[in-house]
């Protein structure tokens, strides 16, 4: 049975009809990862397998359970990994930063630091269907400093579910459940970066050739701290419309929604390979997590080339917040 958490209505503006044009999805497992595939193309991969870093980069740098590479529907790598800016982003990913686990600060996004990270666990289960196809992974969050050795402190079991491509636009959702196995909580303190879902885009773009929009108007220069129900980033790409992007939405549900962001600013990077950002719901309040108790949050990614107008994405979000 599918879990409910995974549920979810076809977006409204895909429901034009689910015609002979339209590919199903399809799952393909290799010794790297998990690939959706729409027409025998791959649209993006899960990771499974850890990704080795280059020559002379710290080791503690190497990492599993992640998107990438992400495309859009006519093929444009939307995502990256491993920058050497920032060694430990990848693709689309969520890992926790400032978090007390038994009293002690343990990082899971700061990587080379030594104190703690994530990665892919086990697939529980994958499923094709008629409009779509999905997969739900067991990730582990491990905390480095304990002292009888290495022990999970968080465990997230992370769905993704790509939904059959309707001409230039296809949608994931992403749903993630995180508990802690511990006795005591776990607390994700106030930090302007952790969770959710975060996203290093391609190197080719910066702020002279992408954009940001959210929810309430707010741009590249504006976003960064502001709260928002959905953000969509895009920029110049090789698609004969010259523009691909991703429209970010967050479900009502969520702790903290309309949710804080955490947007890089114009000159991060001296102004080149910079566009990051990411829903971050503890970035104003700390969150704790507590035995026995499950923690939900659900985003959903529209993929698209071209252009899509601020009416466009707030239609997908209503769709969206009402399944």
């Amino acid at each position: 049975m599918v879990p409910k958490r995974l549920t979810a209505a076809i977006p409204l503006l895909f429901m034009i009809c689910i015609s002979s044009f339209s590919q199903q999805i399809r799952l393909r497992e290799t010794k790297t990862g998990v690939d959706f595939l729409s027409g025998g193309k791959v649209l993006l991969t899960y990771q499974t397998s850890t990704a080795e870093v280059p020559e002379g980069v710290k080791a503690e740098f190497r990492k599993s359970g992640f998107i990438h590479p992400l495309f859009s529907p006519s093929g444009q790598e939307l995502t990256r990994i491993q920058p050497p800016d920032h060694y430990h982003h990848y693709g689309i990913w969520g890992p926790w930063t400032k978090t007390l686990v038994e009293g002690r600060e343990v990082d899971f996004w700061n990587l080379g630091d030594g104190k703690g990270r994530v990665d892919f666990d086990r697939l529980i289960s994958k499923k094709e269907k008629k409009d779509n196809a999905e997969i739900l992974v067991r990730q582990k969050h491990t905390d480095l400093l304990a002292p009888n050795g290495a022990q999970v402190a968080i465990e997230e079991d992370l769905g993704i579910r790509v939904w059959n491509m309707e001409q230039n636009r296809y949608a994931v959702d992403y749903t993630t459940e995180i508990s802690t196995p511990l006795k005591t909580p776990v607390v994700l303190e106030a930090y302007r970066y952790g969770g959710g879902i975060g996203f290093r885009a391609t190197a080719r773009w910066d702020a002279s050739n992408s954009h940001i929009l959210t929810s309430d108007g707010k741009d590249r220069k504006t976003a960064d701290g502001s709260y928002a129900k959905w953000v969509m980033v895009y920029g110049v790409s090789d698609d004969p419309s010259g523009e691909s992007g991703i429209l970010f939405l967050s479900h009502p549900e969520n702790r903290a929604h309309p949710e804080p962001m955490r947007v890089w600013p114009e000159d991060s990077n001296g102004g080149k390979e910079n566009v990051f950002l990411e829903f971050c719901p503890i970035r104003l309040q700390a969150w704790e997590i507590l035995p026995g108790k499950t923690n939900t949050l659900k985003y959903r990614m529209i993929v698209f080339d071209g252009k899509m107008t601020a009416t466009e994405a707030e239609s997908y979000w209503k769709t969206f917040a009402a399944r």
